[in-house]
């Protein structure tokens, strides 16, 4: 434990040493570099903080992001708010969160390159699922992929506005993800009304039946350092 906590340390050094460099050099080796040597971390452990360079080392610094809004979410008081309002909140939440736009700015273009592509989007739909679970989603069918897909596009479509907003606290934002959330809302009150017709109820009886076996991943419970529970 004292080491992981010592490499988690470490690690976090690096990314903090790492946001001066991005905007001028990107995600890139150069900035791992320069990372390293200014956060005064050993550069022998590079490769067992970020294996992968400078994708590693974007990647622990979105992860960081998410964490953190996880983090900001369960000190906010939400009991009141309708639950588009709670989406929105902490999608808006997770932005807010930014040091420096040009941060995300470079991390899109990164992630845009067809070797990155696939662990873009791996992280993008890991903010959906940290914004779900935060926000106590329980569903363990085929909604749990629905929603994390969803909220993964209204996610990504936002960022991108939000690169280009530069109204007084990011208004136009705000309303573009409202826009985005209104969107999902009537989706979801097709899918609710769909399951009370007819023709809905025998599809979800015959062909779609097969949704019905789709379930939400689980964790092991008995990987190595678990806890189980013991009669």
């Amino acid at each position: 434990m004292v080491a992981e906590n010592a490499l988690h340390s470490a690690q976090d050094a690096v990314i903090e040493a790492a946001l001066a460099h991005v905007p001028f050099d990107g995600w890139s080796d150069a900035t791992l570099k320069a990372a390293l040597a200014d956060s005064g971390v050993d550069a022998a452990l590079a490769g067992a903080l970020f294996p992968r360079g400078p994708l590693d080392l974007a990647l622990a610094y979105h992860r960081r992001g998410d964490a953190r809004m996880v983090a900001a979410l369960a000190a906010m008081e939400m009991q009141g708010m309708r639950f588009r309002d709670r989406v929105a909140a902490a999608v808006m939440a997770r932005l807010d969160l930014v040091e420096d736009k040009e941060l995300v700015r470079r991390g899109t273009t990164f992630f845009a390159l067809p070797q990155n592509a696939a662990e873009g989007a791996k992280a993008i739909w890991g903010t959906a699922d940290a914004i779900w679970t935060a926000l106590g989603d329980q569903s363990e069918d085929a909604n749990w992929y629905s929603k994390r897909a969803t909220l993964s596009a209204i996610y990504s479509a936002t960022v991108l506005f939000w690169l280009g907003d530069d109204s007084e606290d990011h208004a136009e934002t705000r309303a573009f993800l409202d826009r985005r959330i209104d969107n999902l809302m009537q989706v979801e009150k097709f899918k609710a009304a769909f399951r009370e017709n007819p023709l809905g109820k025998v599809l979800l009886k015959g062909p779609l039946r097969v949704l019905d076996h789709i379930r939400a991943p689980r964790r092991p419970d008995d990987l190595p350092g678990s806890l189980k529970e013991t009669a």
